[in-house]
């Protein structure tokens, strides 16, 4: 076969891959169920939270990072938690 026929055959099989792929929940019915950026902004409010952003060195960020996933907690809450032990001194 030829160099061009082998790529063919490649596109083919792409695009046969590419039709018998189901649509990403992106896409589909889970996109009704996501919160938009102006709604997600709106309960942000409503709860009295106020984005504040930072620079932080990228060891120290790790470290957040780790905590949160050990406490199973979102990293904002465990930042927050710090903050006021902090805070307290």
């Amino acid at each position: 076969m030829k160099k061009t026929d082998l790529e063919k055959l490649k596109g083919l099989k792409i695009d046969s891959r590419m039709k018998q792929a189901g649509t990403p929940g992106r896409f589909g019915a889970a996109a009704a169920s996501a919160v938009g950026r102006r709604e997600q902004r709106e309960r942000e409010r409503a709860l009295g939270l106020v984005p504040f952003a930072v620079k932080l060195d990228g060891e120290l960020v790790a470290q957040l990072r780790q905590r949160a996933t050990d406490r199973g907690e979102d990293l904002g809450l465990v930042v927050a938690d710090l903050l006021r032990k902090g805070l307290a001194q």
